[in-house]
């Protein structure tokens, strides 16, 4: 931001810019920050690194894990070129960091993955059991003879290469002009690693399932409303590849009929990536439908959800919040006993996956609008939402209600109730949430959500 200061005089006439820092240029990581937190990394890294692989040469034996289809993965000498661009990208990482929590968080997962992959090597000490073709071709050959001086047969799982590569993806792919570029070539590293014939898939997915457990205990803006949905999605991809390397093993070790696993396993992958995009129509239809396809895919994620609207679920039969509009959690028949249902009873389904109940839908005004479980509320649909319920309530006949609910009716419910009575009632924010903790005793109203009422 710039001040501009003009002075006028008889004689001259002086323009001065005065340059004010803006909030962004505080935030923003010096130099200096930037190198320490490589020059940090680098030497834990290379202390560590180098520890674990000369302890692990000290053994008079040490054991190999290889699944039996990585016979067919070929070795393709060119994929070096790839291989070797990690050390690259981990030289240039922390100077790409654009605000100073960004290289905060940066350094911290770095040394996460970092000391927790050493303890791992020497722990649970593994070696590259493949033979490597020769390689013919001069300048392919040198970057496998420079391998074979500096690098390790050891230090297998989990792989480095493949948890520093997800941690790098989190910095570049703020770059949008290239984001697609670097996308794939940081999955062409990945792959890299098994057809360079310098670790099997349970390196591979050992370092994914690290990287992703830095993520969630190292979360960037944890309490930011906009990041929330990458802090949920991240649980979701944990358990994901946990799934896919239980499957797998299971597999190899017992029978192949474990291999069944693999289909939640790629759900919830799915679904994490659903969350990062804050997609809330992936499983119901705008209408409120749960296609039958989708029901028999996400059939374990739906069953879970069931299990937990059954047992887990607290504020089961309709609150008035304000003059007949009421809250609740999905109900059942025996929840809405009490509560007469009729053509001007408004319904507003804000639940993401569970289709809504067949005696309120039919005989109710009934409107979609999910959010997804413990993630973002989108400012500007929630605006638009908050906005319909109003007009709606205007409007309302004699004998008319709003009901608003969603799953558990902890949160989502609680917080488009409290933005209703905050426009109703013409309550300020922090006297609305009072009043709605006053009737809801129940409600969860998480610190991130705290800053989007504001925002609203």
């Amino acid at each position: 931001m710039d001040d501009e200061i003009v002075i006028h005089t008889s004689f001259f006439f002086i323009k001065y810019n005065h340059v004010q820092k803006s909030p962004m240029d505080e935030r923003r990581p010096t130099l200096k920050q930037q190198i320490y937190a490589f020059v940090l990394c680098a030497v834990v890294f290379m202390v560590v690194y180098n520890f674990a692989a000369w302890y692990t040469s000290t053994l008079e034996k040490v054991p190999s894990f290889v699944f039996d289809f990585e016979t067919y993965i070929p070795f393709l000498p060119w994929t070096i070129i790839a291989y070797m661009t990690s050390g690259i990208f981990f030289c240039l990482v922390f100077f790409f960091c654009t605000d100073k929590e960004q290289l905060k968080v940066l350094t911290k997962r770095m040394l996460f993955v970092t000391v927790i992959a050493g303890l791992c090597f020497i722990a649970f000490p593994l070696k590259f059991s493949l033979q490597k073709p020769p390689v013919e071709e001069f300048f392919l050959n040198y970057p496998y003879q420079f391998l074979k001086i500096f690098d390790s047969p050891f230090n297998q799982s989990p792989s480095l290469h493949i948890a520093y590569a997800f941690i790098f993806w989190t910095v570049f792919s703020r770059i949008k002009r290239y984001r697609t570029l670097l996308m794939l070539w940081l999955l062409f590293l990945g792959i890299s690693t098994l057809t360079t014939y310098q670790h099997h898939c349970i390196d591979i997915l050992s370092g994914t399932v690290l990287a992703h457990a830095g993520f969630i205990i190292f979360p960037y803006r944890k309490n930011d409303f906009h990041y929330r949905n990458f802090y949920i999605a991240n649980f979701y991809f944990l358990f994901g590849w946990i799934l896919v390397s239980a499957a797998l093993l299971m597999n190899h070790f017992h029978h192949y009929s474990w291999l069944l696993m693999l289909w939640p396993a790629l759900m919830f992958i799915l679904i994490g990536n659903h969350y990062q995009k804050n997609n809330v129509y992936f499983l119901k239809d705008k209408k409120g439908n749960i296609p039958s396809g989708k029901k028999i895919f996400y059939a374990p994620y739906i069953l879970i959800y069931h299990i937990f609207w059954k047992f887990l679920r607290k504020n089961k039969k309709p609150l008035e919040i304000a003059p007949r509009i009421y809250i609740s959690s999905r109900p059942d028949r025996k929840d809405l006993f009490n509560f007469e249902i009729n053509n001007d009873t408004l319904v507003y389904d804000l639940s993401a996956e569970m289709e809504e109940l067949p005696d309120l839908r039919n005989k109710s005004s009934y409107h979609s609008f999910p959010f997804l479980d413990i993630g973002t509320f989108d400012i500007g649909e929630t605006q638009e939402l908050i906005r319909e319920i109003t007009e709606n309530y205007k409007k309302l006949p004699a004998d008319g209600k709003i009901f608003i609910h969603c799953t558990m009716g902890f949160t989502r419910s609680t917080i488009i109730g409290i933005l209703v009575m905050k426009n109703i009632l013409s309550l300020p924010v922090d006297e609305a949430v009072t009043t709605m903790k006053g009737i809801h005793k129940n409600a969860v109203i998480h610190p991130y959500l705290k800053d989007f009422l504001k925002k609203i």
